[in-house]
């Protein structure tokens, strides 16, 4: 059985260490690299279970390094011949060329995720992945992480205790939609919780009730969706993504 494809979240770590190697290749002899293959190697992405101890030519020191030498020799500046690679180590160099600072926040949330235990013990979540297979452009496992927190029901209660007390009304605060007003007492009291930044962005910290929006679902999924190379944008960002196009709606 041979290794698996690499995936973005696993292309997302090699690649932060080739870029904070001032984007050179790491040899087989580099700690780093031996650093990344026990990391990658514990990721618990998709059918990936119990790989690393039934083939151990999986994310090897070796193949680590080889994939450094990809993404390396894969930048425009490149002086040498590239590598073959793949069509998505390009894609994930293009990524750190356009937001470096981002993504290597992505980089340091999943090595705190995986070093912490806390990513291991998250499950599959449904929304993940987008219908197409694609997922968040900062990696499937922070998405993963991402959509457990939302789903909290005590933050989401607290959150909403807070609004109320505030006397503010229970609607999205994108687009004002009331489940209540819709659905009447089928949706009263509905609605959806949503971190204001992602954790490439916060990294993992405690969460503030400041922190959480309130957004129907239909807002939530666009905030999260993925667009133009963008892989989320706050609430604030998509309302004014939106004025113009309720205007013409309404001419």
């Amino acid at each position: 059985m041979r290794s698996p494809s690499w995936t973005w979240d696993e292309l997302l770590l090699a690649c932060a260490l080739v870029v904070q190697n001032g984007w050179r290749e790491l040899r087989v002899g580099d700690p780093a690299v031996t650093e990344l293959s026990d990391l990658l190697r514990s990721l618990p992405l998709p059918g990936r279970a119990g790989l690393a101890a039934t083939l151990p030519e999986y994310r090897s020191v070796g193949s680590v390094s080889r994939k450094t030498t990809d993404l390396a020799s894969n930048h425009p500046d490149y002086a040498g011949k590239p590598t073959k690679g793949g069509s998505l180590d390009k894609l994930i160099i293009e990524a750190f060329l356009h937001r470096e600072a981002a993504m290597l926040q992505a980089a340091r949330a999943i090595e705190t995720g995986i070093g912490s235990g806390q990513l291991a013990l998250i499950p599959e979540q449904p929304d993940e992945a987008d219908a197409d297979g694609t997922t968040a452009a900062e990696g499937r496992l922070l998405a993963r992480w991402a959509i457990s927190r939302e789903r909290n029901p005590a933050l989401r209660k607290r959150k909403i205790a807070q609004v109320r007390k505030l006397g503010l009304p229970l609607h999205c605060e994108v687009c004002a939609f009331d489940f209540g007003s819709v659905y009447g007492t089928l949706g009263l009291g509905y609605i959806e919780v949503h971190h204001t930044l992602p954790l490439h962005i916060s990294g993992p910290r405690e969460t503030k009730l400041s922190d959480l929006a309130l957004l129907c679902a239909n807002c939530h999924r666009m905030c999260h969706r993925g667009h133009h190379g963008t892989s989320w944008r706050t609430p604030s960002e998509l309302r004014t993504q939106m004025k113009p196009l309720r205007a013409r709606s309404f001419q």
